[in-house]
């Protein structure tokens, strides 16, 4: 979430501690209380996230959650099969959307990546994502304990690339893996819950929490 300024958790108008970047603004705090770090399932909604966290690349998280709503009407709700389709008329319709990112190298990574994931079998991609998150850790301690990268994060970029998706690095991935629980990088005092474990200590599969 970028430079988050001390103390590392604030607490808010309703008693409650959060991760520092989640209290900074309206916006931020929904996300965060709401969504971040949620486990998420489902191919259209892990490919939203994908996409998004793509499109973040080079600018502030902010920026894409305000334009979140037109994102989703371009890119028809993020549906795989439909963007799948999408041709060269759709990137220019794109590039003349002032409601979302115009970044032409961006948008054709998308349909690239709606592509490569309509190869896989239905609940391939949620498959394949989920096959990277690693096992439970001690929740962070401060934003000094955190990377930007993990070996997680590296081999499934690395996969994914393999596969023919595109603006899809490690840093990318591993933000992927913060934001849909694959990882609980909530800071340690931080109110919200941690994401359901199975008692052999896996993730729970299961609970699209799409916000």
């Amino acid at each position: 979430m970028g430079d988050v300024p001390a103390p590392e958790l604030v607490v808010g108008d309703d008693g409650l501690a959060r991760c520092a970047w989640g209290a900074s603004s309206e916006t931020y705090r929904g996300y965060h209380d709401l969504e971040w770090g949620r486990t998420l399932h489902g191919d259209d909604a892990l490919f939203e996230r994908l996409t998004l966290e793509a499109f973040q690349s080079g600018l502030a998280w902010i920026t894409i959650l305000r334009k979140r709503d037109a994102f989703r009407a371009a890119f028809a709700d993020f549906s795989i099969p439909a963007v799948a389709t999408f041709d060269e008329h759709d990137v220019e319709r794109l590039l003349a959307d002032a409601g979302i990112v115009r970044n032409r190298a961006k948008i054709e990574a998308t349909l690239r990546n709606a592509r490569a994931a309509a190869d896989l079998a239905p609940g391939g991609l949620d498959a394949l994502l989920w096959s990277f998150a690693p096992p439970p850790r001690p929740r962070p301690k401060g934003y000094g304990d955190l990377a930007s990268r993990t070996p997680e994060s590296t081999a499934m970029a690395k996969e994914l690339k393999r596969r023919g998706f595109a603006f899809v690095g490690p840093t990318t991935a591993h933000a992927l893996m913060q934001a849909t629980g694959m990882v609980d990088e909530h800071l340690q005092g931080c109110h919200v819950p941690p994401p359901e474990h199975l008692s052999d200590g896996r993730v729970t599969p299961g609970g699209r929490n799409a916000g």
